[in-house]
């Protein structure tokens, strides 16, 4: 019989090895994408309110038009497949302030488990120090509004927690995106 592998917390030196890999700037160097590109910033927070120091935030989205960089998505394959070059992953450290900051562009809308097209979102991975796993979430569009009301995950989000994965707009023309861990405005995890 086997068993499975004891969890061990990621640990205080969740940087060693991994920051060769970080990319803040999915569009650097990059033809058109078909879309322009954002910014989104924020700060990650533990249940007190004070900042993660020492997290990493890892993004996953398909291109402008839908298409994940990836085999299993079958719309992949030929000279129609994903954007030249665009990945549509992300990787960044916290700040000492807790704050982040990745450039990428809005992904196209995606089929869901249900048959309709999602809102545009990206799907977020944060790792730190003390957990047994990482923490999985999304990040919605703020000018989206009718494509987030339609929306797969976030129609079987409870209404008052919704907010949590959606970004704003900032007055300097960035998306600010905050993640709480714990307490009051705790943002929405999944279980997958």
């Amino acid at each position: 019989m086997l068993y499975p592998t004891t969890s061990q917390t990621v640990g205080p030196y969740l940087h060693i090895g991994l920051s060769g890999l970080n990319c803040s700037d999915l569009t650097a160097g990059l033809p058109d994408l078909g879309a322009t590109p954002v910014t989104i910033h924020g700060r990650v927070t533990d249940g007190q309110g004070k900042p993660v120091p020492d997290g990493m935030i890892e993004i996953w989205q398909a291109d402008a038009r839908g298409v994940y960089r990836h085999p299993d998505d079958p719309r992949h394959a030929g000279s129609e497949g994903a954007a030249a070059g665009f990945t549509g992953f992300g990787r960044v450290p916290t700040e000492p302030d807790g704050s982040f900051r990745i450039t990428t562009i809005k992904p196209g809308r995606v089929p869901a488990p249900d048959g309709a097209l999602q809102a545009p979102h990206l799907v977020v991975s944060l790792f730190m120090r003390g957990l047994l796993k990482h923490l999985s979430t999304r990040m919605y569009f703020p000018d989206e509004a009718q494509a987030n009301d339609e929306d797969w995950v976030l129609r079987q989000t409870p209404a008052a927690r919704r907010a949590t994965l959606i970004a704003t707009a900032s007055d300097d023309g960035l998306l600010r995106w905050n993640v709480v861990l714990q307490g009051a405005g705790e943002t929405v995890f999944f279980d997958i």
